[in-house]
This record gives structure tokens, sequence and C-alpha cells, in this order.
């Protein structure tokens, strides 16, 4: 009796006392313990110099539309279904001909590189294994064909910025096009840079310079720093080399006289899909399609461009009624939340894309840290869609959104 009692308190104590196995590896365990977006971000806080974190968490002017773009998820109501046989969600969707294994892509993000050195390569990368479209920006720090060799089974596309040097921008598309990218993202919403108030304080460049106020932001960010002067020269992977502001960068190379007529020769040029990134109003969307969009991603170049400019959530129904039979809509700006995502999807978007989780992940574990971004919001889409009672992406509706405050 003794040793039977003693035997069930032993496994009473073991059962109650154990402990998790150790993760020697910093980088490992770090990234372990982030279970959100946000705890991504606060460790891109603190392992990255503050120009370049302000570079990517920043907005413009107020940053007004930022913060709405982040609002207008936070302001829907879900309504859930129960007792529904939730056992197996399926997240793929068929996105512009071709299958995707989630319902999200990876945006294009300037100077990615300056985040951290892994750069495009984590995100292609990452992106290949997970099944889903990557995109690398015209201010992208690893070049066209080096994407294709990093990722070569990859579903890579190729984002342009219309330079006023048409050449320059022809060049891009037939070297994206050897280089076997299949759709091409043209953004039309930076006629002008816009007023990044964060990046002028921080007197933001590329590269980053050394001043005294940097170097005493690096000591606690010795390794980006290392990295930095160590590794391969940060600089434009599609431009020449640039030592001034971001802001002067564009206003010296983007041309403001784009109109929807020069989509004939983009049409001329490129024979795969187009899509155009940037579409803020209904009326603009009706009108790329017109001229010959096969999708338009709905956007405010996440609130960097003009404030005050509308979030792409609240668009969304109008956009789908308006196209939705005609060309795809997809959105991004403000997907923070695995629920986002599938918030998009029941309004009618057909996709969605992320930028700003994607680099924190990335400033906080480098490809390690994009694999970890990609695997929250997928653990979240998963169990979103378990707790309001659906299986796949087509059973989401509108009706399981309420929006609380549209205004």
């Amino acid at each position: 009796m003794i040793k039977s009692g003693m035997a069930k308190r032993f496994a009473f104590y073991k059962q109650v006392f154990r402990f998790k196995k150790p993760a020697f590896n910093p980088k490992e365990r770090r990234l372990k313990e982030a279970i959100t977006i946000y705890d991504l971000r606060l460790l891109a806080r603190k392992r990255t110099p503050q120009s370049a974190f302000d570079y990517t968490d920043g907005g413009a002017d107020s940053e007004v539309t930022l913060k709405r773009n982040r609002q207008s998820y936070e302001d829907i109501e879900f309504q859930p279904r129960v007792l529904k046989d939730v056992t197996s969600i399926h997240l793929e969707t068929q996105m512009l001909g071709k299958l995707s294994r989630l319902p999200l892509g990876i945006a294009p993000t300037g100077f990615t590189r300056m985040m951290h050195s892994d750069g495009e390569a984590a995100g292609s990368q990452a992106a290949e294994a997970r099944g889903i479209p990557f995109t690398l920006s015209t201010m992208g720090t690893t070049s066209i064909e080096d994407v294709a060799r990093l990722a070569p089974t990859g579903r890579n596309w190729f984002q342009l910025y219309i330079w006023k040097d048409r050449d320059r921008s022809t060049e891009l598309i037939n070297r994206a096009k050897v280089a076997g990218f299949d759709t091409l993202v043209v953004t039309v919403d930076a006629q002008v840079a816009g007023n990044r108030l964060r990046d002028v304080r921080n007197g933001l460049t590329v590269p980053p310079t050394l001043n005294a106020k940097s170097l005493a932001d690096a000591i606690p960010r010795v390794s980006w720093w290392w990295d930095l002067l160590t590794k391969e020269p940060l600089e434009f992977a599609s431009l020449l080399s640039w030592q001034g502001t971001v802001a002067d960068l564009m206003n010296t190379m983007f041309d403001p006289s784009v109109t929807f007529k020069d989509f004939e020769w983009l049409r001329n040029e490129w024979d795969g899909k187009i899509v155009v990134k940037g579409i803020q109003n209904v009326k603009d969307a009706r009108l790329a399609v017109n001229a010959g969009a096969d999708a338009v991603i709905l956007s405010n170049h996440g609130g960097r461009q003009l404030d005050r400019a509308p979030a792409p959530l609240y668009l969304l129904e109008d956009t789908v009624r308006e196209i939705g039979k005609d060309a795809e809509v997809h959105v991004d700006g403000g997907i923070m939340h695995g629920s986002d995502v599938i918030t998009a999807i029941a309004l009618g978007a057909k996709f969605t894309w992320i930028g700003r989780a994607y680099l924190y992940g990335l400033m906080a574990g480098g490809r390690d840290g994009v694999e970890r971004t990609l695997d929250i919001l997928e653990s979240q889409m998963t169990r979103t869609m378990k707790l309001l009672g659906v299986n796949s992406l087509e059973e989401l509706t509108p009706d399981v959104i309420k929006f609380l405050n549209k205004n």
C-alpha cells in the first residue's frame, strides 16, 4: 500500500514538474517565444537601429492612415456559427490561375537588406517553401536574377515603379520576363514621396550613414552593424547607386505624369498578368480593369504616402461589387493577425498581402523570423476559421462580418 501510494505521488509530481527542453540557440529561443506579430515587432525593435526600424514601422505625416488601416480590422465583430464539423480546414486558393497554399503573399518592400542582411533571399525562399507568392520591389536590394536563382520554383512577382526614363523601366520588365517572373505589379500611388516624418527626423539615407547618433544607437545592436559592414554592400539591385534620402530618390526617378493611357505601353511590353497596386477608390478600380489589369490591390501604401487616405478594408465590398466579375480584388494594409486575412476574404477579397508583418519577422530573425511570421499567421487563420464554423475560404461570406464603426 505504501509503495503504491508513493508510486502515485511520484507519477503526479512527474506530471506536474515537467521541464521544457532548453533551447540553446538564442535566436531559436527568441522566435519560439514570439507568439504574435507584435511579439516579433518588439524583437525587431530591439535588434534593429532606429532609422531602419522606423522606416518599416512608420507612416506619412501624422500617421493617421497607418492607425486607421489597423483600426479597420479591430472594428469588426465576427458572427460565428457553432456545432459545425471543422475537423478539416483548407486555406488553399486559386489566385490568378495558380494555386496558393495560403490566401496571403509577401508584398513588395524596398531596401529590404537594410532591415536584415538576409533581405529578399529570406522572403523569397520562405514564400517558395510555403507555396505562396513573393513580390520583388523595384527598390529591392537583391537583383531580379538572384531572386530567381535563390527561389527557382517559387512564384516570383516583380513590382514596377514607372520611371521618367522609360527605357530603364522596359529593361527591368524584360529582365523579369527572362527570369521567369509570372506577374507584374504596377504601383500607382507614388507620384511623389510621402512625407515620412520619422525618416526625415532620423536623416535616413540608403545605405545608412554613420554619425554620432547612429553610432550611439548601434552600441546594443552590434550584429546588425557587423552584417552591414562585412556582408555584400547594401545597394539597390535595380538602380544606380544613391547616396541621398529615400524621398529624394523617389522624387528624382519616378514619373508623376503617368496615366491610365500608359497601360497600353505596359501591355505591349509584358504578356503575363498585370496587377495594379495602390487603388484607393472604386472608380479607379474600374479604370484599371478597363485598361487591362487582371487584378487590383486596394492599398494606400501602408499609410506611407497620402495621410488620411481611405482604409482599404472599407473599400473592399464596393470594389468587389463593381469589378469582381471582371478581375480579382486583393487588399493590403494593416494586416497583423490571421483573423485579418479571414476578414478580408469574407468581405470579398481574393487575396491579401503582408509587408510590415513580414519585415518584423525578418528583423527579428532573418529567414527563420519570416518563417515564424508565416507560422503565426497560418495558425491564427486556422483557429479563426474553426471558431467561425467554416472549413474553406469559399464558405466565408460577408454575413460573418459586422462593422462596428465604418465612419
